[in-house]
């Protein structure tokens, strides 16, 4: 094969439109946009054309190296001048094995450089400075370097999504063991994206990517037993998937020790980087010791936070961290007493004392302060300084958890899935390990695909929401259905597109939607992604109205009754359902308006209609059983009654 086609056919692979090679080659032609991102996302895209063609000669190079080399073994050397020979042949081996270790660390260094730029900082210019340290890594064989640039392939950082280049690097990655490979095939054979829609393939990609160290592959497992989706539904597996995964994120939030944001401040958005501001310890220090000279206590608090947790502004400094957190808790500040506490029960800069640790937890946890509610929950749970007490470790895990603390949910899920202090249930210890499972790093996505549906970028935002929703997140599964309804996106064939969002809609209803399930009503009333059939669209909104009191579904309900649409015809009932509707939401008071007053005109013509037929049958009646005569008997009735209420008003 020639290399000018070689090239071709690799770059068609990535999804690079060429129309002139020799522009293409010196990067003359650029389209009018933002010229430092597009310059990085083209040289990110040669150096993987380089990585997909230097990958096919090395297994060529390899395969012909192992080839010579059998061959050469399967002689004895006989003669001892040719021993002698052998040793440059050694030292060139040596030498070549030496050059590829060098190689491999250099790759190794740029790869780390990438992570900690990304770690440093979230800014658009950072994150493609990182992309770019990837691709030339993952161009010199580094396996995490490849696993980054398929993820960006996949996900469309930058503006990169090639699903077919992302398939090809992904299977490439999968034959060396890549566990991560292995979850995202797993995800791309779930929907059919750039693959065969094959369930029973998906879990064996999941399978392996799980037993090799998947973090999300053990999520989707866990979901996948949870909910009974094609495997049997069985709580203690679905149990032993999320706890590994519990396990995991409970082992990184105990190390961190972080104190979650109460009040938020210009201070707190610049110390963990939120609503568009990046991560800066130096603007977080200052605007925290501005508030504080101003005398905030919360600065205060968070002041002596950031010296507890050392960082670039603020080197680790437990002295530093007391003098604040005291300062703080002499104005009764909750976060100040409970960083005195973290103090006193872990012994920084100052001997271990439990004592003085739940004396501080408890005057924190009394003014509903969430971590020191968990914190003296662990002294009860695990005999810190007290007598073991689960009833009060429970007690105060529970409160925690109220406010959402995951550690907190966590331990509960502990006691629930050992009947430690409580009697065991396995499917409320899964509920809350799925809690804390959904606190993950890969809940980052969430952000990144709202931008890009905002952006106009469909199919990078629907893969992002996708792989959320079969990691078994109902929000992802109700936006994942939004957009394939909306059939937006390029990624699938627009004839899957309504029953796979019939599909997601299910999920999502299933773990409590209200929305979802009026969707799902909606899909069978419609026949949208499966057959029309009114029946099964009258539970589903019935489910609705009943269980979430839902006034869309009451409304629909009510026009089904009016009609008898797979349910018996009955008026009272719509009329009903409709006055409900308007009760429940004020949004429906116009609709209900107008489908009231056509259900009372329709109703009145039908009066009209049948009482003039009923009247003609009474009156023949009445002639054969009264007789003629029978009206002139009825009007001497009225006027004797007439007469007799005339002369009691005159009395």
């Amino acid at each position: 094969m020639k290399p000018l086609t070689l090239l071709i056919q690799i770059l068609i692979i990535i999804g690079v439109t060429i129309k002139n090679m020799e522009a293409e080659r010196y990067n003359k032609r650029q389209k009018e946009r933002n010229i430092t991102t597009q310059v990085s996302v083209n040289k990110v895209k040669r150096l993987l054309t380089q990585i997909l063609e230097q990958r096919k000669l090395n297994k060529l190079t390899n395969k012909r190296e192992y080839l010579l080399e059998k061959k050469k073994g399967q002689h004895k050397l006989k003669i001892k001048g040719i021993q002698n020979k052998d040793v440059p042949r050694r030292n060139k081996i040596h030498l070549k094995k030496q050059a590829k270790k060098n190689f491999t660390d250099q790759g190794d260094e740029l790869f780390n450089m990438g992570i900690k730029i990304l770690q440093e900082s979230k800014g658009q210019k950072h994150k493609a400075e990182a992309y770019m340290l990837f691709a030339k890594a993952a161009d010199m064989g580094n396996l995490k370097a490849m696993e980054k640039m398929a993820d960006a392939l996949l996900f469309g950082n930058f503006g990169m999504q090639n699903i077919t280049a992302a398939i090809q690097l992904y299977e490439s990655l999968a034959k060396e063991g890549s566990y991560k490979a292995q979850n995202a095939l797993g995800f791309l054979s779930s929907y059919g994206i750039g693959m065969e829609y094959d369930q029973a393939k998906a879990l064996i990609y999941y399978t392996f990517g799980s037993a090799g160290g998947s973090m999300m592959s053990q999520m989707i497992l866990g979901y996948r037993y949870l909910s009974g989706i094609n495997v049997l539904q069985n709580c203690e597996v679905a149990l032993n998937h999320y706890k590994k995964v519990a396990d995991y994120i409970a082992d990184k939030l105990e190390k961190s020790e972080g104190i979650p944001v109460e009040k938020v401040s210009l201070g707190q958005l610049h110390l963990i980087g939120r609503k568009g501001l990046d991560q800066d310890y130096y603007k977080a220090l200052y605007y925290f010791l501005k508030a504080a000279k101003a005398g905030s206590a919360n600065a205060m608090a968070f002041i002596g936070k950031m010296y507890l947790e050392g960082n670039a502004a603020a080197p680790q400094n437990n002295a530093t961290a007391f003098k604040y957190f005291s300062m703080a808790a002499d104005k009764g500040n909750a976060i100040g007493l409970y960083g005195l506490g973290l103090l006193h029960f872990h012994g920084k800069g100052i001997p271990v004392n439990y004592a003085e640790a739940l004396k501080y937890f408890q005057k924190a946890a009394e003014k509903g302060w969430p971590n020191a509610q968990f914190q003296l929950g662990f002294m009860y749970y695990s005999g810190s300084g007290v007598w073991k007490d689960y009833k009060l470790a429970f007690k105060y895990f529970y409160l925690a958890s109220q406010s959402g603390q995951p550690l907190a949910i966590y331990y509960l899920a502990e006691m629930y899935a050992t009947g430690t202090g409580v009697l065991r249930s396995c499917r409320t210890a899964v509920e809350l390990y799925k809690g804390v499972c959904e606190l993950g790093h890969w809940a980052e996505k969430f952000l990144t695909a709202y931008f890009a549906y905002k952006d106009g970028d469909i199919d990078s935002s629907l893969v992002q929401y996708a792989m959320l929703a079969e990691m078994g997140y109902e929000v992802a599964q109700s936006n994942s259905a939004f957009i394939l309804e909306s059939k937006k996106a390029n990624i699938l064939e627009k004839e899957k597109m309504y029953p796979m969002a019939l599909l997601l809609w299910n999920r999502a209803a299933v773990q409590g939607n209200a929305f979802a399930r009026v969707k799902i009503g909606d899909y069978h009333y419609y026949g949208y992604g499966t057959k029309k059939d009114y029946q099964t669209a009258a539970t589903h909104y019935s489910i609705a109205a009943d269980k979430y009191h839902s006034a869309q579904a009451m409304f629909n309900l009510a026009y089904m009754y009016e009609h008898g649409l797979g349910i018996a015809k009955d008026i009272h009932l719509a009329r009903r359902l409709y006055d409900m509707a308007a009760q429940t939401s004020p949004d429906a008071h116009i609709p209900v308006f107008f489908a009231l007053m056509k259900l009372e005109t329709m109703h009145l013509l039908r009066d009209i209609l049948f009482f003039n037929f009923t009247m003609r049958w009474k009156w023949m009646k009445l002639d054969n059983t009264v007789g003629p005569y029978w009206d002139l008997f009825v009007i001497g009735l009225l006027v004797a009654i007439l007469i007799f209420l005339l002369r009691n008003h005159y009395r």
